[in-house]
């Protein structure tokens, strides 16, 4: 087959029908372009399949832009062809995407690899495990989607919090509660972002996320989609034990190195606490793991603190953003809520950017401990929803974090971990913890200390005053916001490159810094807080057989890159089990050694 990139038609080819949200791609028109554009007749091209399908607004006409692959009538003659074009970036054979299995688990296995978590990372891990046969045991510290569902509302409308089941904890993980974006920008010479994409169609996600540019699924699509997964696993052998929390990990010296041996494992529905052997554990832990951080820190697994970004949800109705990015095409059905991305740098050396766009959104609630405030945001498939919000966030590193032992004192019940024994200068790893807690037990405070968040209106924030009312722009925060002056919920540095940053933004997208627009923080969980090293073979720097994986880690950042890490490690413990070579990064599997 032959890949054609750069095909472009005006928007009005495109047929849409909103009645099914069914979207025609115009086959005819793309077949006779990519003829045109290899120069040979349209009738030498026997089929045509959209690759992909984005929208330029560049140009006063709105174009979809497709990329296509198609074969030839005469298969024979594709290589001649593609000789021709052999210069063309545009022009390509295409690839083979399809996923390999690198081997299948021997028969008489008896040390069944662990994986722990079970977001998307955890759940790729031991889905690929599973269908290598090595039946893997999941071990999640929350509680099936439904359930958690159930608890994660409970706080929104109730302002009672479960600290196990939320947004951060349960199944499905963190991106549960999100847009569902499917989209990376991680090196994937694999391919293996297409099997992500396959298997969640094959469980109930729209057909339409292999093709669009910037698929999202929403979060009720996902719920129905992680259940099926969750099935297929157990079908395949696999176990999955929910509310069952690791609390430690047991290492032990074999032949002059750390080998983890074991887990301990607390059943949070029994209160009954039991050791699991194990010499494969995959930690996907998720960003918000803070404990089991801990009691890696306490084992001597190796880790480190790592920047990470903090900042507000910004507010705005979806109308403004659509009318600035689309222009006369706004609400048109085939294009639907429109996002974007902005950076700023600011003069006082920081970066401000959005994060993690929701088009047609709300804010979340999204803590994970009592008596902290944090904010996500989320969208259903539709995006419908009358405002769009984003993480407006300030980039910012270990330099930044606490160093004391009063502050360390204060975050880890009364434990310090050493750091007044630390070298002048050194960095804790577990300090980009204690800053967040720090930033979010303010954010509980300025709130009310009832699980309100503080806001504030974009007007105000910029001019330095708390505000009076609320605008033209609803929050959409549940259980609801405080007004205040978010002066005080950050760092002075990251004020200050925000209130710079909004009417840069304003000039990129015009309305961004319209003064009725709503700020609600904070967020503070845009990324890990800690990275837990690991080799090419995807095991830990010092621990063998500990596989840190997924955001947790730090090897991932969103819910397709976590997939695909997932995926890699998954391979990694069934080649140490097997004893054959992890694949490398352009390596297909062979089903044997590599």
């Amino acid at each position: 087959m032959i890949r054609i990139a750069e095909l472009k038609l005006p928007l009005s080819q495109v047929e849409y029908h909103p009645e099914n949200h069914t979207e025609f791609h115009p086959t005819e028109k793309l077949t006779q372009l990519a003829a045109e554009r290899l120069g040979v007749p349209a009738q030498a091209i026997a089929s045509l399949q959209v690759y992909k399908r984005s929208f330029d607004a560049r140009k006063a006409e709105l174009l979809a832009v497709y990329i296509a692959d198609i074969t030839l009538a005469n298969e024979s003659q594709e290589a001649a062809l593609l000789q021709r074009f052999v210069n063309d970036s545009h022009v390509n054979p295409t690839p083979d995407q399809s996923w390999t299995p690198i081997g299948q688990a021997p028969a008489d296995l008896t040390d069944r690899p662990v994986v722990v978590g079970f977001g998307p990372c955890g759940m790729f891990a031991a889905l690929v495990l599973a269908q290598m046969g090595f039946k893997p045991i999941v071990l999640e510290r929350g509680k099936t989607v439904r359930e958690r569902t159930k608890d994660t509302w409970r706080l929104w409308r109730k302002r009672e919090l479960t600290p196990e089941s939320n947004v951060q904890y349960g199944e499905g993980g963190a991106g549960t509660f999100s847009d569902g974006k499917l989209y990376s920008q991680i090196k994937d010479p694999r391919h293996l972002g297409r099997k992500v994409l396959n298997e969640f169609v094959t469980y109930g996600a729209p057909p339409e996320i292999l093709y669009a540019a910037h698929p999202h699924i929403g979060t009720f699509k996902l719920v129905k989609l992680v259940e099926g997964m969750r099935e297929e696993i157990r079908r395949l052998g696999g176990e999955i034990r929910f509310e069952h929390r690791v609390t430690d990990v047991q290492i032990e010296d074999v032949d002059g190195q750390r080998q983890l041996t074991g887990l301990q494992v607390l059943n949070q529905a029994s209160g009954e606490s039991y050791q699991l052997s194990t010499h494969h554990a995959v930690m996907a832990l998720g960003h918000s793991s803070r404990d089991t951080f801990v009691a890696f820190y306490e084992r001597g697994v190796a880790m480190e603190a790592k920047p990470f970004s903090v900042g507000f949800r910004i507010e705005h109705p979806q109308s403004v953003i659509d009318r600035a990015r689309w222009g006369k095409y706004a609400g048109h059905p085939l294009l639907g809520a429109a996002d974007y991305k902005l950076v700023h740098h600011a003069k006082n050396g920081r970066a401000v950017y959005s994060f993690c766009m929701c088009p047609g959104g709300t804010v979340v609630a999204a803590t994970s401990e009592p008596e902290r405030v944090v904010t996500n945001g989320m969208s259903q498939y539709s995006r419908a929803e009358r405002n769009a919000n984003a993480g407006m966030v300030c980039a910012i590193d270990p330099t930044d974090y606490p160093r004391d032992a009063k502050s360390f004192a204060w975050a880890f019940d009364g434990k310090t971990y050493g750091v007044e024994e630390l070298p002048e200068g050194a960095l804790h790893p577990l300090s980009g913890i204690v800053l967040q807690r720090q930033l979010e037990t303010k954010a509980y405070l300025l709130g009310g200390r009832n699980y309100n968040a503080p806001g504030q209106l974009v007007g105000d924030f910029i001019e330095g005053k708390e505000s009076a009312a609320l605008g033209e722009v609803q929050p959409s925060y549940k259980p609801g916001i405080t007004l205040v002056n978010l002066h005080h919920a950050l760092p002075t540095y990251a004020i200050e490159a925000m209130r710079e940053a909004l009417p840069a933004f304003g000039k990129k997208i015009r309305g961004y810094d319209m003064k009725d627009a709503v700020l609600t923080g904070v967020e503070t969980r845009t990324s890990s807080p800690v990275k837990i090293g690991r080799g090419a073979d995807f095991q830990s720097d010092n621990t063998r057989g500990l596989y840190p994986a997924g955001e947790g880690a730090s090897y991932a950042g969103g819910i397709l890159s976590a997939g695909v890490d997932g995926i890699k490690v998954g391979e990694a413990v069934a080649c140490a089990i097997l004893g054959v070579a992890v694949p490398s990064s352009g390596s297909r599997g062979s089903g044997g050694a590599l």
